[in-house]
């Protein structure tokens, strides 16, 4: 968000830098990143990089290549999901980095870390003046009653939980009165869960059924639709149509709390 960060655009007369760096989230933006390092090698060396080009993050540093006020406090994940990249790029072990200042936690998979690394996040995001929001996902099966009661402490704004195959369903109903136990209400919008569609054998019908299962049971969906490594791989339309009717809350709000 500073002067000199832009986004997919290419240099204007007044651009200048002693160095310039593509950070290339998601495979499919790599043309757009070959485009933007052709673009902007006449202001300065470029170089390219980040997750699509399945580079290891380090340390984090805040600010850099992402938003103030975004964190990430540990890297890898143990569950080796099939659609998944990040076990495969940071490894399958929890790797727990030092614990910087933010309110947006980006963490793949924060509650397989250690109890004393979870209670410095929650402590650190306890001085925080905004309130706390967990986009990287939490994990149901991992939600203990302890982690509950200290993120309701936080009041945070969103919680999001995951739903991408058949055996998340009973950790995240178990999650749920888990949840409410700790006094999260039946009515609370500040729970949300990614909701995987559109992956191969997939139908509208049966992610439909699990979209509004999560919604029955107290999250508020966000449908993720799947795309292939393949750079050259598009979404079909009618997938790409239902996501988007999944994917604004006040839409979804609208109908669960007719």
């Amino acid at each position: 968000m500073d002067d000199l960060s832009v986004v997919n655009r290419a240099p204007g007369f007044f651009d200048e830098a002693d160095e310039v760096h593509i950070s290339v989230a998601f495979t499919w933006d790599l043309p757009v990143a070959e485009r933007l390092e052709h673009e902007w090698k006449h202001v300065a060396p470029v170089k390219v990089g980040g997750p699509a080009l399945n580079e290891k993050g380090g340390d984090f540093i805040p600010g850099k290549y992402v938003k103030d006020g975004y964190v990430i406090t540990s890297r890898g994940c143990p569950n080796k999901c099939w659609f998944c990249s990040v076990w495969r790029r940071e490894g399958a072990e929890i790797r727990e980095l030092p614990v910087s200042e933010g309110w947006n936690v980006l963490d793949d998979n924060l509650l397989a870390c250690s109890d004393d690394h979870i209670k410095s996040v929650f402590l650190m995001l306890s001085k925080q003046k905004k309130k706390p929001e967990f986009t990287g996902g939490i994990e149901a099966k991992r939600l203990k009653q302890w982690h509950a009661e200290e993120i309701k402490k936080l009041r945070p704004s969103q919680i999001f939980f995951a739903y991408d195959t058949p055996d998340d369903l009973e950790p995240l109903i178990e999650a749920r009165k888990t949840l409410r136990e700790a006094g999260f209400s039946d009515t609370s919008h500040c729970l949300r869960c990614y909701v995987l569609i559109g992956h191969p054998k997939d139908t509208i019908e049966e992610a439909e059924n699990r979209l509004n299962k999560t919604m029955e049971i107290g999250y508020g969906p966000m449908a993720m639709l799947w795309r292939s490594g393949d750079i050259n791989y598009t979404p079909d339309r009618k997938w790409k149509s239902f996501q988007r009717l999944w994917a604004r809350p006040s839409i979804i709000y609208s109908r669960r709390d007719k």
